[in-house]
């Protein structure tokens, strides 16, 4: 069954849902990033359907996250890699593997970590910094209204954060 599209959902995180797709995609990202970069190769670490990999694939393509290249060595080969959006990404995977780790297994128990290449150590926890790199809790955060937010997002604004002003929910 096809899911709504959210092209018309003013939110940063609908956009970015939009443009990865679905869970398989995050999964293909994972490995993309970290060396896979053939269907086969895919389809093994995975286990995943052909059909569901090849529309995952071609979604990632068309949405500027991967590319599909020849192999210059074998030109029967097709090589998915990640562009710098899908590069970008990478804070997205490593939060969710965080969490994860610490709520599905106990980050004792974890199966896999994201790690330093260099020292080959988990990383730390990923947090949100103010600007000045205080870290930040739920109570420290607030939505705000971008520039260009609708009229209708405005209304949505004001009654969700009661009557915040343009800039201020």
């Amino acid at each position: 069954m096809k899911r709504k599209s959210f092209d018309d959902i003013e939110c940063g995180i609908a956009q970015a849902l939009e443009r990865v797709g679905d869970v398989w995609a995050f999964l293909v990202l994972r490995d993309a990033l970290f060396g896979v970069d053939t269907f086969e190769g895919y389809r093994q670490s995975l286990g995943i359907s052909r059909n569901t990999l090849s529309v995952c694939l071609e979604r990632l393509v068309e949405n500027g996250l991967m590319s599909r290249r020849t192999d210059p060595e074998d030109a029967r080969r097709v090589i998915y890699r990640p562009e710098q959006p899908g590069e970008e990404l990478i804070v997205v995977l490593a939060a969710l593997s965080q969490w994860g780790n610490k709520w599905a297994y106990g980050k004792k128990s974890a199966p896999s970590y994201v790690a330093d290449q260099r020292k080959a150590k988990p990383i730390q926890d990923i947090a949100l910094l103010d600007e000045d790199g205080r870290k930040l809790k739920l109570r420290d955060l607030r939505m705000i209204l971008g520039p260009s937010g609708s009229p209708k997002l405005k209304r949505a604004f004001a009654h969700l954060f009661d009557g915040a002003d343009e800039g201020d929910a």
